[in-house]
């Protein structure tokens, strides 16, 4: 099965290796399915099934003009559930992707989901406001709209070298990785790289929490220049099944510079 049709007619490139107990894999902005291979490998070979997606707009999915907004996202994932067939699944979500385990998990009753896992995660919301003092202003929002409008191979260039970087002993990724995640993040559309920055830097998560009353494992460096810390450690305070695991001086993308440990604490956590 290559592509799932979601319900507004939109083709979404799904990958399903292994056999087991089915874990999704929902990837980060501006990324595709295929930044989850080295763990998608690794946990397949553990003995899961891994389903991983690329969200609509990205990579080999359709491209279409909207629905990049989290209920028609949590949408998608429930199509991509559905089409597969997944059934007492873990929905694991990097960076954006956690949007959509949190949207999927209220929107959708959390159905056919048994844990959820946040890596670096938006939820609970990236907008500063009065009782979010750690979030982001919306004039740093609109520098990355403007950014990308501007020269997108540039930004995007500059933003992964951000995304990769945490404290002072955090090993530092390849040049090759930083391309291939450009080139990655290239083959989105403009107009969808453009409205899921607005999407998951404004949209807020706290009615949501409500949702998380499954295990649930966070996961989050404390040098991670994307997205604060305080928004995972707020939600490990305000869910009661959750835990979270600091990465002390780690990046936004763990899954290329702390993959072991990263495999690691995911297969002790699935095998709960």
């Amino acid at each position: 099965m290559a592509y799932v049709t979601t319900h507004d007619n939109v083709k979404l490139y799904v990958k399903d290796w292994g056999a087991g107990r089915p874990v999704l894999l929902l990837h980060g902005w501006p990324l595709s399915a295929d930044s989850w291979d080295d763990l998608a490998l690794a946990l397949a070979a553990a003995g899961f099934r891994v389903i991983s997606y690329d969200r609509r707009g990205f990579g080999r999915s359709d491209q279409p003009w909207d629905g990049y907004e989290y209920d028609t996202l949590a949408d998608d994932l429930a199509a991509v559930i559905e089409a597969t067939g997944a059934q007492d699944a873990t929905l694991v979500g990097f960076s954006m992707g956690g949007g959509e385990v949190a949207r999927y998990l209220s929107r959708h009753a959390g159905k056919q989901i048994r844990q959820a896992v946040l890596l670096s995660s938006v939820v609970l919301g990236l907008l500063k406001t009065d009782d979010n003092p750690h979030g982001a202003e919306q004039a740093v929002l609109d520098g990355i709209i403007a950014g990308l409008k501007g020269d997108r191979p540039h930004f995007l260039a500059e933003t992964f070298k951000a995304f990769y970087s945490g404290g002072p002993l955090t090993a530092e990724v390849s040049a090759e990785i930083l391309e291939w995640a450009r080139g990655i993040a290239l083959q989105a559309s403009l107009k969808a790289t453009v409205d899921c920055v607005q999407a998951f830097g404004t949209t807020d998560f706290r009615p949501d929490l409500a949702a998380f009353t499954l295990p649930t494992l966070l996961i989050h460096g404390t040098g991670d220049k994307m997205v604060p810390i305080e928004t995972s450690r707020a939600v490990a305070k305000a869910a009661p099944q959750a835990q979270l695991i600091e990465y002390d001086g780690a990046p936004h993308g763990l899954q290329a510079t702390h993959k072991d440990r990263l495999t690691s604490d995911l297969l002790a956590f699935l095998r709960q």
